[in-house]
């Protein structure tokens, strides 16, 4: 068991909820591993009090944190200074503290290219079709198009946020030159459409998460051609509805753990300096 002391360095988690997050079990692996003096925990924190949270964090010395639901939006707006990815994404998911500022960073987009690399899913030069425009969903698509992924079909429903999440990939797509469409989740026939000429689909949202685990947004497994690789950012379940539906089909599936998995090897590597030990992590956390 590790030994605290008063020059044991912090890391931690801040959103809501995070009772569930195998964030502190990968971070705390690693840095067992490695013999370094850091301890990672997870602290709940509401929308109301995310920038207290972070702002009492580097008064206090911590020397880095990660941001779930709600405050990703949140940090990209009050970090003193953001990385290429995280301003164009305007999300951030890392923070170090360095001289008492809040330097943002989001590794999501990262860990999600590095994991489809560790299954040997190459979507370089492809199209993809991602659901959702969230904050996950935003560094997504910053990342593959970074990475020259050709074509981003994203689907999302009609709402307020149709604008500018419209807007929000016009400009990645100007700014990159990769090709991103944004489409209304329930015209069926394009989604269809898209999903047919995609390497991989990839579902960015919240829906099938528990405790509301017999969601979806794919209707049925026609929707779901043979060559396609199936992709949930979720890992609470394990195995979510749409998951499941392409494992009966026989596709090859991924959850949400490989990339929490390389979201925080990328993480650490900010906060510590270090290259996180991932395989001998994966064994001990059991990802």
């Amino acid at each position: 068991m590790q030994k605290i002391t008063g020059h044991t360095k912090l890391l931690c988690l801040i959103g809501s909820p995070v009772e569930h997050s195998k964030s502190p079990e990968i971070h705390n692996a690693a840095a067992e591993i490695l013999g370094l003096d850091y301890v990672y925990t997870a602290f709940d924190t509401d929308k109301d009090n995310i920038e207290d949270a972070a702002r009492g964090l580097a008064l206090l010395g911590a020397k880095g944190f990660n941001v779930t639901m709600p405050g990703k939006t949140i940090l990209a707006d009050i970090s003193d200074t953001l990385s290429d990815a995280a301003s164009l994404s305007h999300s951030v998911n890392t923070v170090v503290i360095k001289d008492g500022k809040l330097c943002g960073h989001s590794t999501d987009g990262s860990g999600y290219m590095s994991s489809l690399k560790a299954e040997g899913i190459n979507i370089i030069g492809e199209k993809i079709t991602l659901l959702g425009t969230g904050g996950a969903a935003k560094s997504i698509i910053v990342q593959a198009a970074l990475d020259k992924v050709k074509e981003i079909d994203v689907y999302r429903r009609r709402s307020k946020e149709w604008e500018p999440s419209v807007e929000f990939c016009n400009r990645i797509s100007a700014e990159t030159g990769c090709k991103i469409n944004v489409c209304d989740i329930d015209d069926k026939t394009a989604l269809k459409n898209s999903i047919s000429n995609s390497r991989v689909l990839t579902n960015a949202t919240n829906v099938g998460m528990a405790p509301n685990t017999s969601d979806c947004l794919i209707p049925d497994s026609s929707y779901l051609c043979d060559s396609l690789a199936v992709y949930d950012i979720i890992y609470n379940p394990a195995q979510t509805t749409l998951l499941k539906m392409a494992e009966e089909k026989g596709l090859k599936t991924i959850n949400g753990l490989p990339m929490l998995l390389y979201q925080a090897a990328d993480a650490f590597k900010l906060f510590t300096g270090y290259d996180m030990p991932v395989e001998e992590v994966k064994k001990r956390v059991k990802i």
